[in-house]
């Protein structure tokens, strides 16, 4: 009982004093106590076993409290050790008190006055062999969406669009290709990638890429080229995954996570809210992430942007005090990690987007896109920052999450292995 979420507790006890009290059979269902309280039939046993009920339910109560005081108390250490209780335990703690605990971890590894401006370009749409449900550029939904399956964009065109994106204020710059992964299209496609990320790495942005599934030498490869950070979503919880795609496995996702940090690129890992899953996958998705070997230096969390014709085409999108919610736990749980505001944002109000910069966001996805979603107009980005007093950050600043490879020592490192593979 004591290892019950609040939620769950009382769900228990509700349906222990709802049960009927001449019902031996049906007291067995209960609490072994409750179930010979329950077989009595005097009514001054009914009201002993709801008045157990009362008891332990304060009990488990004040167990709670202490429960929260203990991870309260520890706010702002760096542990990768966490158990799914103790998530779901910060996961439901009360919205105000959560804000508050968060934005002090916050505050104290990070400026909260500085959010970082990112652009997404899809390099390559369509035509993805996956079959996640929320995807408008997986081949299985094309008919249904109407979206035609495009070839790989050419470097001049990503060059340009970098550069509109560092005047804009981005300074980081990432691009996606509706892959299952480099091994799907051959070195040459890839190469053309690698080609990509050293020109823009020299424009003094940082760069990342999702390209889907990874091999170990691939993700050398990714890094020798200049490449900052690769964005590989859980999307949800280990559970809940198969019902969202079936061409792949959550373990592949790892793998490829796992092959990102040992080329000592910075990992970029986080979900999707609103997928059709309960509060308990939130708490396994952010569960999985804080319990990595090392937490991931960025931490995306996205608001479903359902896309018509997709399987998850109607589902409701997630409430912004249902986002605040994820990013203040997952500001908790990681408190050195970029907690990234990304897809979805069209949905918040100008209000909502402030409580998650409370609570621990500090990066933005800038542009009119994110591959094939409209995004947040520049102008009401530029307007918002001026009205929050928010102002960028800087690339290349090193960064507390992941490992040796993610400070800014690395990052220059990084620059001579550019030079090289330019040469």
């Amino acid at each position: 009982i004591y290892r019950m979420s609040h939620r769950r507790v009382a769900l228990y006890f509700e349906t222990l004093n709802a049960l009927p009290c001449n019902s031996p059979a049906e007291g067995q269902l209960c609490h072994p106590i409750m179930a010979s309280m329950l077989s009595m039939s005097s009514s001054v046993a009914r009201k002993a076993a709801r008045g157990y009920a009362a008891s332990c339910f304060t009990s488990v109560r004040a167990a709670s409290s202490q429960a929260g005081a203990a991870w309260q108390s520890n706010l702002g250490v760096v542990r990768t050790d966490w158990t799914r209780d103790e998530v779901a335990e910060v996961f439901h703690s009360p919205l105000l008190e959560l804000m508050y605990s968060a934005a002090t971890v916050h505050r104290k590894f990070h400026d909260p006055r500085q959010v970082q401006k990112c652009t997404l370009l899809s390099i390559k749409t369509g035509g993805c062999p996956e079959d996640c449900g929320y995807c408008a550029q997986s081949s299985k939904h094309a008919k249904s969406v109407g979206l035609k399956a495009e070839k790989l964009v050419d470097l001049d065109y990503v060059y340009h669009e970098a550069l509109k994106a560092r005047e804009g204020g981005s300074t980081r710059f990432c691009m996606g290709a509706a892959w299952r992964g480099p091994s799907q299209v051959g070195p040459r496609q890839f190469g053309k990638v690698l080609d990509m990320v050293s020109k823009i790495r020299a424009l003094g942005m940082e760069v990342c890429t999702t390209l889907g599934m990874l091999t170990p030498e691939q993700a050398k490869l990714l890094r020798n080229a200049g490449l900052t950070a690769y964005n590989h979503n859980l999307d949800t919880s280990p559970e809940y995954y198969s019902k969202i795609t079936t061409t792949r496995r959550y373990e592949d996702r790892l793998e490829t996570l796992a092959n990102v940090r040992g080329a000592g690129i910075s990992v970029c890992s986080g979900g999707i809210i609103g997928l059709g899953e309960a509060d308990q996958d939130r708490v396994g998705l952010l569960h999985t992430l804080a319990t990595l070997p090392e937490h991931p230096e960025s931490v995306p969390v996205n608001a479903l942007v359902a896309v018509a014709g997709t399987p998850l085409e109607g589902n409701k999108p997630p409430s912004g005090l249902e986002m605040v919610r994820c990013v203040a736990t997952a500001r908790i749980l990681m408190p050195q990690s970029m907690v990234r505001l990304s897809a979805g944002r069209l949905e918040l109000s100008e209000s909502e987007q402030a409580m998650c910069f409370f609570s621990g966001a500090n990066s933005v996805f800038s542009g009119e896109k994110l591959l094939t979603t409209p995004n947040n107009e520049e102008d009401s980005d530029v307007a918002m920052f001026n009205s929050l007093g928010l102002y960028g950050r800087p690339p290349f600043i090193g960064y507390g999450a992941g490992g040796e490879t993610s400070d800014s020592q690395a990052f220059a490192t990084s620059d001579q292995q550019v030079a090289q593979h330019a040469a």
